[in-house]
């Protein structure tokens, strides 16, 4: 009997025991390694008596205290074989706290050396600061090559074959199928490179376990990432890689470390290198120092794995980062033991700002088809239910889709193991419809036949939320009862491992076999928990955004819960649940009531993309079509997903929403990683309408996963893949897939790096696509020669309405003919035939290659294609390099191309040599509406007229245009033609030879020049006066900004006499604006069809002819006396008749006088205007006196002293009445009299304004004293100068002297009015009209003085005058009454 034996005091007990496992070494060393994960079961033990080694075993578990060894007991009484009455005295005498031993208990804690791992000895007590011994390097180098040994040694030990569990198949722990791995370059100083990963991912470069490090020296980064979701096998891929290492693979390493973060998080105190190879994993036997100094020589042949990164600890406080992530930081950038390899994995996340930008990243994608039947090959290899376990999966998507994650993969297959022998095909799959009811039937598989145990499970649930609420993974003796370990352990719910928090302190630590299970057991309590109501419950059905705050360093450990909670509330789940709640079905289907209600409030809201693929996983877990269809028709009809990881899982959970919904949806996934079989999950989606990829994680596998699913799309239009990987294989199979899809209106394959070849490729299918619109190739790279084979498939497509390329820009838009959908669904031959028959009608193409570095050859490649071609609306080759030659192909090509609308050849080298090249080359085109060339703005843009066979207009204006083609050839006016040649640097020198090649189009239409913006300067404009007549009738000429000084401005009046054509001349001298024109009223009414009924046509336009004034409007000029007097003697043989507008600042009295000086000799003007001029007091007086001096002028109007107007009679009118208008001018009394004498110096006045000055009443009475002298036959204004009562009383006082008034009227409300009208006769009777004058008690006199010496007034209206009762009585007292009317109101 052993010490041990002897202390438990039951010699017979300990015996049986004994006995018991003896029969079972292989289950006993598991779990050793379960409870004592760190324990050598070497050889060395094999030599013993096996009853020996058996004991030593019990003595190593029983050291480890009262919770371990209470654990082993209830694990050796719920799995082994043992008899009732040995069982009842194993858990009465070892399974509780009273049958431990303190002694012993106190006796195993003394021995604190078996705790340690074998071969990790206590670590000296100065482990690296020791002093260095002096060894040579043999020895130094056998030290160190005897602990690499120990370190592979140590790993072997660690991964011989695990035994299985309860209900586990042999292979349950042996099977490894590497998942798909991505390379990406990652691009981690920018927020999304952190979250993201990257996504530029070559796609098609899986990347295997040996290529993951690239060990060639200063070769490659020296940090990678493995990125990948829950369940992906991050974990899993970092144990396999020790394993290889240890099992003699990546010889390119001689050490290896594995660290878990979720381990490293206890730590609280800074480590040294040193101190976390030796204290946390193996330590050397001696000589710390000598080891870890090899270990820094040879780092580069170093390899440290860090497991579960994203669960690193960062407080982000003062503090800064904790003491591992420090030590990890300082590892990654080379400051501690440099050169060595750090791979690290993590959740997709915000990784921490320590790793260093370029590291290198790769996505774990988890398993595709074929990985998944590899899978379930090796799990099953060898059992009759493999070739079941295939069918069910091939027949069953959404279990194939959930078995895309590696761990749901597992746990499939091991529910699969358990369902296929007591179920028909097709019944256990049933069985598994999503990923709750995976984990229900795992349990279910796991527990012992017919026999669930209910209270275990649900109180292992209450430690797992425990541990979600707190955020702990690790869980110890201490938080977990022993009965709950043995459960965890029987059932492989739980994991064991040893957990170092610094020299000599471990412990055993446990955990859930995976995150996920941790969650679904926590959610397993929730549900059917006593301790749980309805209300607690709905708190945490959440849903949690995969985009990760800048303020959030961690990743939750609930994500999956919220889902989990959702697939517990199907229907489905109540007995199960119902069962493990002792049988109340009531509270089970409340908690699940509460659960729906609220996913169906969350369906209502609107949310971001990665809270509705939450959303939707909880709604599908449900499997509550009325739940989902709530959620899909909710779902907004545009649905981004931009910037998150979306697996295959989540696009068919989305797509079993979507079948639920009757309107359709627009999709688009924009910088979101995807897997390259993903689109295998939208297969029969039909309410995708609107689908847009943008991802360069998307490649050729992508792609022909895409094409496979497109067909069964039937209400897709647009399809978007841009910014990807793609090449020429994963386009070949899109090129196939797209003619099955001829309900597609817009295809986009921008920014994916395709060759020009598959470009062409591409377009190929343009004429199987009936209904497509628009096809986006823009950011390709394609060379100039198939730029130039689009351009033919653009000519000869049907539908092909215009071909745009610009830059990086290359876009096709088609006018598909309007078709049925029965003929959509005929054979692609009956529609390409139908295509072909359609192309024979008329259409316009535009065509738009901007920028694109076409040369001459190339220019006549395309007109040679362009003339075989249909009608052109518009040709844009603006930007290339065609310089004057390939323009003046282009020009001469103009008129046989048929463009209907603009030919643009800006930007293209033209010089002013070519200028005249193209003017000739476009002098016969029948079309040309304008030319705009400009070589300064790189301009040249050729504008056309629809041909004449292709103007529809009425078929009387045809018939009358016919019959003036017939009558006058000669006068016909022909079409209105632009020439703008802006800004070209043009000469003196070029004027004759642009003036030839210009004589070419004058024939074909009015045309308009413009040689504005270039330098002619005074010569120029004297040159081009003198071709101008060789130009013939030009409608307009527009010489601005050519440098013309005052004398050249002035000498181009002098084609009012030498150009028959031109009738207005605008000239703005500062801002040297010039413009001839020609008369714009005639060619209106022709471009309007505002004709004279024929045959008085011809009569009128020639009356018009004569009519027509001629202008010349003169501005911002210095008019100083000479100029004036030389642009008279200038307008003298200008033809009438003629209106002379000038504007200047100010116009001197001297220079007024000058021109009115001039006017008697230009017998043709009429009409002068002085317009914002500023003019002196003086001129009144100058402007009145014109009245008497020149018997032409009719009309003075002068107003405000800044604007004049002199109207003339004609030569053919007789002299008649004339009239004066002077408002505003400030006139006062002493002005009266010497305007008075000016005005009576006229034979006739019609009319005399004087309104709006400063008269008073002394200058009003001053001028009704002068009013006998002015012969005024009309009206007399002097309305609003300030006048009073005093004024009216004269008034009437002056009456009786004024035999030739006969109608005065006075307001001095108000309206302030003051007219007097005049007859050219004396007059027998007058009327007086008198409103609102406020008379006075002391005028009622004078008034009726007044009005009894007027002895002809006839009527009398006093109106408003503020006369009382008493006043009117005194007045009509002493006035006797009118002849007339008299009225008082």
């Amino acid at each position: 009997m052993d010490p041990v034996g002897l202390q438990l005091g039951n010699k017979n007990l300990w015996s049986c025991l004994v006995r018991l496992l003896t029969k079972d070494p292989e289950w006993l060393n598991a779990k050793m390694k379960f409870f004592l994960p760190n324990t050598d079961l070497d050889s060395r033990n094999e030599t013993l008596d096996p009853e020996q080694r058996v004991i030593l075993q019990l003595n190593k578990l029983h050291v480890q205290g009262s919770d371990t060894w209470q654990s082993f007991i209830h694990c050796v009484c719920m799995q082994l074989e043992v008899p009732l009455d040995l069982e009842v005295l194993l858990l009465s005498t070892f399974g509780y706290d009273d049958g431990f031993t303190s002694q012993l208990g106190a006796e195993g804690k003394s021995q604190p050396e078996s705790q340690l791992h074998h071969g990790l000895k206590r670590p000296h007590q100065s482990c690296g600061s020791s002093p260095r011994r002096k060894q040579c390097k043999k020895q130094q180098l056998e030290l160190a090559k005897k602990y690499l040994q120990l370190l592979r040694t140590s790993a072997q030990q660690r991964y011989r074959s695990q035994i299985p569990g309860s209900g586990q198949p042999h292979a349950f722990h042996q099977v490894y199928v590497p998942p798909i791995l991505r390379r990406a370059t990652a691009s981690l100083d920018t927020p999304e490179g952190a979250i993201m990963g990257d996504v530029k991912v070559e796609d098609g470069a899986d990347v295997s376990i040996s290529d993951l490090f690239n060990t060639r020296v200063n070769k490659g980064p020296r940090v990678t990432v493995l990125l990948g979701k829950a369940g992906m096998g991050k974990t899993t891929l970092a144990h396999r890689l020790c394993q290889k290492w240890a099992e003699g693979h990546l010889n390119c390493f001689q050490a290896l470390f594995l660290f878990e973060f979720r381990q490293l998080n206890l730590i609280t105190r800074f480590l040294t290198p040193s101190e976390l190879l030796f204290d946390l994993y193996l330590s050397p036997e001696s000589d710390h120092d000598t080891v870890f100094q090899y270990l820094e020589k040879n780092a580069d042949q170093v390899l440290l794995i860090f497991d579960g990164l994203d669960e690193a600890l960062q407080p982000m406080g003062p503090d800064g980062p904790g003491p591992v992530l420090t030590l990890f930081s300082h590892l990654c950038n080379g400051t501690l033991l440099p050169g060595c390899r750090v791979m690290a994995t993590s959740r997709p996340g915000k990784l921490p700002a320590c790793l260093p930008a370029e590291a290198a990243m790769v996505h774990m994608l988890g398993f595709d088809g074929p990985r998944v039947e590899e899978y379930v090959n090796h799990f099953f290899s060898a059992q009759p239910s493999r070739e079941g376990a295939l069918v069910e999966l091939q027949t069953n998507g959404r279990l194939r889709s959930l078995c895309a994650v590696p761990a749901l993969c597992q746990v499939a297959c091991l529910c699969l193991h358990h369902l296929l022998p007591d179920h028909a095909p097709g019944q256990s799959v049933a069985l598994l419809p999503n990923m709750t009811q995976l984990y229900m039937q795992m349990v279910l598989a796991l527990s012992p036949p017919g026999h669930l145990p209910t209270s275990s499970l649900l109180d292992l649930g209450e430690v797992a939320l425990r541990g979600l609420e707190t955020g702990k993974v690790i869980f110890y003796a201490k938080d977990i009862a022993p009965p709950l370990i043995a459960f965890g352990a029987t059932h492989s719910l739980l994991t064991s491992f040893c957990v170092c928090t610094g020299p000599g302190h471990q412990q055993t630590g446990y955990a859930f076999t995976h995150l996920s299970l941790q969650e679904f057991l926590a959610a397993l309590h929730l549900m059917a928990s006593p301790k749980v109501n309805k209300d607690t419950l709905t708190q945490y059905v959440t849903l949690h955004s995969r985009w990760v705050q800048r303020t959030k360093a961690r990743l939750g450990l609930s994500d999956h819960l919220p889902t989990f909670l959702a697939g517990l509330a199907s229907c489905t789940c109540r007995p199960f649940l119902s069962h493990l709640a002792q049988g109340n079905e009531d509270c089970v289907g409340a908690k699940q009531a509460a659960v729906v209600q609220v996913l169906k409030k969350l369906a209502t809201r609107k949310l971001t993309g990665p809270k509705v693929v939450e959303l939707c996983h909880c709604v599908d877990e449900t499997q509550e079509p009325e739940l989902a269809s709530l959620t899909a028709q909710s779902l907004p009809y545009q649905l981004p997903f931009h910037n998150f990881p979306l697996t295959c899982t989540d696009l068919a959970t989305l797509t079993n929403i979507l079948e639920h919904r009757e309107a359709p949806i627009h999709l688009d996934f924009d910088g979101c990683p995807l897997e390259p079989h993903c689109p295998e999950a939208l297969v029969g989606c039909g309410q995708i309408e609107n689908l847009s990829f943008k991802s360069r994680k998307c490649g050729d596998a992508f792609a022909e996963a895409l094409s496979r699913s497109l067909p069964t799309m039937g209400r897709l239009q647009m399809l978007g893949l841009a910014g990807s990987k793609i090449t020429a294989r994963g386009i070949s199979h899109l090129v196939k897939a797209l003619p099955l899809c001829p309900q597609l209106k817009e295809v986009s394959f921008r920014d994916n790096q395709l060759s020009d070849q598959v470009v062409l490729n591409i377009v190929e299918v343009l004429p199987h696509l009936p209904r497509l619109r628009k096809l986006d190739l823009s950011s390709n790279s394609i060379c100039v020669s198939t730029l130039l084979c689009l351009a033919r498939v653009a000519v000869t497509c049907p539908t092909v309405r215009m071909l745009q390329a610009r830059e990086a820009d290359l876009i096709f838009l088609l006018s598909p003919p309007t078709e049925t959908t029965a003929e959509l669904q005929r054979a692609p031959d009956l529609q390409e035939s139908d295509g072909q028959r359609k192309g024979a009608q008329s259409r316009s193409l535009t065509l738009r290659l901007q920028k694109c570095q076409l040369q001459v050859h190339d220019a006549e490649a395309l007109i040679a294609l362009l003339q075989e071609g249909p009608h052109l609306e518009e040709v844009d080759l603006s930007g290339n390099q065609l310089e004057d030659e390939g323009c003046r192909l282009m020009a001469e090509a103009a008129s046989q191309l048929h463009i209907a609308r603009k030919l643009d050849l800006s930007n293209n080298g033209l010089s002013v040599a070519g200028v005249h090249c193209v003017l000739r080359a476009v002098s016969a085109c029948w079309t040309l509406a304008e030319l705009h060339i400009s070589l300064q703005h790189k301009t040249v843009i050729f504008m056309f007229a629809q041909e004449p066979e292709e103007q529809k207009g009425p078929q009387e204006r045809a018939a009358f245009l016919d019959s003036l083609m017939l009558q006058m050839p000669s006068e016909l006016p022909l079409s209105s033609r632009r020439m703008r040649l802006t800004h070209c640097g043009l000469q003196e020198k070029h004027l004759e030879q642009l003036c030839k090649a210009l004589g070419g189009s004058c024939h074909l239409g009015h045309l308009h020049l413009d040689f504005s913006g270039n330098a002619l300067g005074d010569e120029g404009a004297a040159r081009l006066a003198q071709l101008l007549p060789g130009l013939g009738a030009l409608q307009s000429l527009n010489l601005s900004e050519n440098g013309l000084s005052l004398d050249a401005v002035l000498g181009l009046v002098r084609c009012f006499s030498t150009l028959q054509w031109l009738f207005r001349l605008d000239i703005s001298f500062e801002s040297q604006h010039i413009l001839l024109r020609g008369d714009k009223t005639s060619r209106d009414m022709w471009a309007t069809g505002s004709l004279p009924d024929f045959p008085a046509a011809a009569k009128f336009l020639g009356f018009r002819q004569r009519c027509i004034p001629r202008s010349l409007c003169l501005s911002e000029c210095p008019l100083e006396p000479p100029s004036l007097t030389r642009l008279c003697a200038t307008l003298k043989d200008c033809p009438g008749p003629l209106e002379l507008q000038l504007s200047c600042e100010f116009l001197s009295d001297q220079s007024l006088e000058t021109l009115l000086d001039c006017l008697p000799q230009l017998p043709q003007l009429s009409l002068l205007q002085l317009s914002q001029t500023g003019l002196s007091p003086k001129s009144p007086f100058l402007l009145a006196n014109t009245l008497s001096l020149c018997p032409r002028v009719k009309k003075v109007d002068l107003r405000s002293l800044h604007h004049a107007t002199l109207h003339f009679r004609s030569n053919e009118e007789e002299e008649g009445v004339c009239c004066g208008r002077f408002t505003g001018c400030s006139l006062s009394q002493e002005h009266v009299e010497s305007l008075c004498w000016l005005l009576s110096k006229c034979k006739d006045l019609s009319q005399v304004d004087l309104s709006a000055n400063l008269l008073g009443d002394s200058g009003l009475r001053c001028l009704l004293e002068c009013l006998p002298q002015v012969p005024i036959s009309g009206l007399l204004d002097l309305s609003h100068n300030s006048i009073s009562q005093e004024s009216a009383l004269y008034l009437l006082e002056t009456l009786p002297s004024c035999p030739r008034v006969r109608e005065a009227s006075v307001n001095l409300g108000s309206e302030q009015s003051f007219r007097i009208h005049f007859s050219r006769e004396d007059q027998a009777g007058k009327t007086l009209r008198l409103s609102e004058c406020s008379f006075r008690p002391e005028h009622v006199s004078r008034l009726a003085t007044g009005l009894s010496k007027s002895l002809q007034l006839t009527e009398l209206t006093l109106t408003q005058c503020c006369l009382g009762q008493k006043q009117l009585a005194i007045l009509l007292s002493l006035v006797g009454r009118p002849a007339g009317l008299f009225s008082l109101s």
